[in-house]
């Protein structure tokens, strides 16, 4: 029994040294420190966010199926959407979904289309839009 502790709290050891050491040497390399830019990648980065905010405003009104009907024919402005409240218990989809899941439930049984894979650029841009119109809105996952 105390051969097995020891190897296993000198594997610790060892991992935790090895850990250290690269930690150490990754913050030494110029450059690679996420919490350094300037205010021109700032605006950049917000530059290319309002773009796709943008895009998925295009998108929340548009037919995403095929009959015609789109997002704010029932949610104007994204309005009752409340992204705020994701991950929570869906009742249409019968377990705890995310934004992500809604927006293609929506899309598959209202708007009868097919469903977009969560990392297509259209479930992206209709995300950072839903999101975007309820800015401001505290965080409140699992809320009915």
């Amino acid at each position: 029994m105390g051969v097995n502790k020891g190897r296993i709290l000198m594997r610790y050891k060892v991992i935790l040294c090895v850990s250290l050491v690269f930690i150490l040497a990754a913050s030494l390399i110029p450059g690679l420190k996420a919490d350094e830019f300037k205010m021109e990648d700032l605006k950049k980065w917000q530059d290319a966010f309002m773009d796709v905010v943008i895009e998925g405003e295009k998108l929340f009104h548009s037919a995403l199926g095929t009959n015609s009907v789109s997002c704010d024919m029932c949610h104007p402005n994204a309005s009752n959407t409340h992204p705020e409240t994701y991950p929570k218990f869906q009742k249409q989809i019968g377990s705890v979904a995310t934004l992500r899941d809604m927006i293609n439930w929506c899309i598959e049984n209202p708007l009868e289309g097919e469903p977009w894979k969560l990392d297509d650029p259209k479930m992206i841009a209709l995300e950072a839009y839903i999101t975007w119109e309820r800015r401001g809105v505290p965080l409140d996952p699992g809320k009915h």
